[in-house]
Formats: structure tokens, sequence, C-alpha cells
């Protein structure tokens, strides 16, 4: 099979633990491209916290692609095109503010370009931390939010997580889509839309078959893209029940694992 796209969850995929992406996997990945292969970058991250990467793969030369908050908005590289865009109202957002106290979990969410939080925690630091934005600690975050937003993260130590996603999945599960991006994030977007949806409709706009892609994550919220594309790969760190469920395990991401599923199945295949 000749893939045509490859698209790449960030943290713990594509990326070192030092939030970096390897010289060996940006060598395949840039090669990769020279052929023809467009890539996706797909992450729970914002549009702002995923630019950087896409600059250093060059993605803006190759006609390759951003799915932003876990496939809330698709972003055209090359353009700057935003092709699809989906959003939270702001009575759905003051709901799921109320929800986190009563359930004793911090929230947070995005007004432009900064995390908007009532009170600044450990979760909402990494989150920060993760993306390059900057925090703003409000003293309404119902009053703050007035206009719709992409998504919404509840969090909180992973444990306790555990119990609010299980709850709130049950409460809410045909008005959102619910899912943990990391231990201690719950993300909450508008209801259906979920990386696997957006790459769907990537794939029909760009006029592709679903063999002729790879997906590769690590996590929940990489299911759905994992279980649509033609090759969906799990990293070697990825929990048991994902890696049960892709068609193929690769190293992990501390050993670049991204880089031997490029070389293996599309490298070798065109004989760069």
């Amino acid at each position: 099979m000749t893939y045509k796209l490859i698209v790449l969850d960030m943290d713990d995929t594509l990326l070192l633990d030092n939030h970096t992406i390897g010289d060996h996997t940006q060598r395949a990945l840039m090669k990769a491209q020279e052929v023809g292969v467009k890539v996706v970058l797909a992450s729970g991250r914002p549009t702002q916290g995923m630019t950087a990467y896409a600059t250093d793969l060059q993605l803006h030369n190759y006609g390759s692609y951003i799915l932003a908050f876990n496939g809330a908005k698709i972003i055209n590289c090359k353009t700057g095109e935003e092709l699809f865009s989906s959003k939270l109202n702001p009575e759905t957002v003051h709901m799921l503010y109320e929800l986190s106290l009563r359930e004793e979990v911090h929230l947070h969410t995005y007004i432009g370009d900064t995390i908007i939080t009532e009170k600044n925690n450990p979760y909402t630091s990494i989150e920060s931390e993760l993306t390059g934005l900057p925090i703003d600690e409000v003293k309404s975050l119902v009053k703050a939010v007035q206009e719709p937003v992409v998504k919404v993260l509840m969090s909180e130590r992973p444990e306790k997580l555990v119990e609010v996603e299980k709850k709130l999945k049950e409460e809410l599960e045909d008005q959102l889509s619910i899912f943990r991006s990391k231990p201690y994030f719950l993300e909450f977007i508008e209801h259906g839309v979920t990386k696997g949806s957006s790459l769907e409709m990537l794939i029909k706009k760009l006029g592709l078959k679903r063999e002729e892609v790879i997906a590769i994550g690590d996590s929940y919220n990489d299911l759905e893209m994992i279980e649509l594309a033609g090759l969906g790969v799990a990293m070697g760190n990825a929990p048991d029940d994902i890696k049960a469920k892709a068609d193929f395990v690769t190293d992990s991401n501390v050993n670049e694992g991204v880089a031997a599923v490029v070389e293996e199945f599309i490298l070798k295949e065109t004989s760069y």
C-alpha cells in the first residue's frame, strides 16, 4: 500500500519527553514530505501550541495540516485557512463550570491566546507549559465567557478524575464529546467531534481513501483516528487496551517510534 497521509498525535507520540521533536523523527518526516506524503499534526493542544512544531517540520511548504483542540479545528498550514471549526456556546461552558464546582475539580478554557481559570493550579500550569499560553486568573469564569469557546478542560489528580469522567459521561453523553487526553485532563468539545471525525472530514476533502492513511497515537483521544486509518499505530508507551486495537505497535516516543513507522511503511516502499 502506498500511504499518502500520516497523522500524528503530539505529546507522548511525536514529541520526546522534553517536548521536542527528535532529530531522527524530523529527518524521516521531512523525507516523507519530499516524496509527496502529507503530514497532519493532531493534538488536544490549541492551534497556538502547535504552530512552532508545524514550522519546524515545514508543513507550510508541503501543504500539510493541523487538527487542533482534538479535532475541533482543521487548519491548512500552507494558506492558514480554517477548514473546520467547532465551538461550545457560553451556556454550555457555564453548565460545565457548575459541574466542576459540584465535583470539586479545576476547570479552564481558552479566550483568544489565553488560558482562563478562576484559580491557577498545578494542572492548568502544566497546560500553560505545554502550549506556551499565558494564564489569566479571572474573578468570575461565567462572566468572562460570554462568547463561544472551542473546548473546556476539567483537571484533578487521575484517580479522582476517573470517577468524574464516568459520572459525567453518563450525564452528558448525548450533549458533548468527553475524553481524557492525559490522566489529569478531562476534555469537553462539541458532541460528535473527535480527532477521528475531523480526520474523516479531511480525508474526504483531499479525495483520499482510508487505506492510504497512517495514524499514530498513544492515548484514548487517539483511538478513533487509529481505528479509522488504513494503518492504525499505537506507541510502545500506549496503554495495553490502545495497543490491542491498533494494527501495529511501534517503539516508544522516547525511542522515536514515529521515525520507525515512517521508515518501515513509507520510505522503504518509495526506495528513498
